[in-house]
């Protein structure tokens, strides 16, 4: 590039570049807390245990869920179960969906399977709670509704 056309730096540059450099580590060091404080509310914070021994956020509840499942030959997998919570609740089991069709019919998607009652009411697996917002029960339903219609949870990919 000939000399003429080289771009001339002034003196505040540098102190502009210092700034953006300290403004850019600050977020950087603030992104991490901030994180934290939002994925607690998708994963739960422990807050001791469920009655069978796991913990009471979104882990412990797949956990004891798959736990059920095994035993009632209901394929699915962790990573199936959480990535569709995720999609459909963001890890709250008191997530409730009030403006979608179903909702329109007076039966709104409920917890974080967004489960419709008669859903849950036809798929409910014996051994776990009647209560469609219980997060165990709503997830083992919402996966033997899964396995019976799509073969697993695994293979949902969208709204179902």
């Amino acid at each position: 590039m000939p000399a003429a056309a080289q771009h001339r730096r002034t003196r505040n540059s540098r102190l502009v570049r210092t700034l953006v450099a300290a403004a850019t580590g600050a977020a950087v060091l603030t992104l991490p807390l901030i994180g934290a404080t939002g994925a607690s509310a998708a994963t739960g914070t422990t807050t001791g245990t469920t009655l069978a021994g796991y913990p009471n956020n979104l882990d412990g509840w797949i956990r004891e869920s798959l736990a059920i499942m095994a035993e009632k030959h209901i394929p699915g997998t962790y990573n199936g179960i959480y990535r569709n919570v995720m999609r459909e609740s963001s890890g709250n089991p008191a997530a409730i969906n009030l403006w979608d069709s179903n909702a329109a019919k007076g039966i709104p998607s409920k917890g974080l399977l967004q489960v419709i009652d008669p859903t849950f009411n036809a798929y409910h697996v014996a051994g776990t709670s009647f209560d469609i917002y219980d997060p165990v029960a709503n997830i083992t339903a919402a996966c033997n509704y899964a396995a019976a219609r799509y073969g697993s949870i695994d293979n949902v990919f969208g709204a179902y």
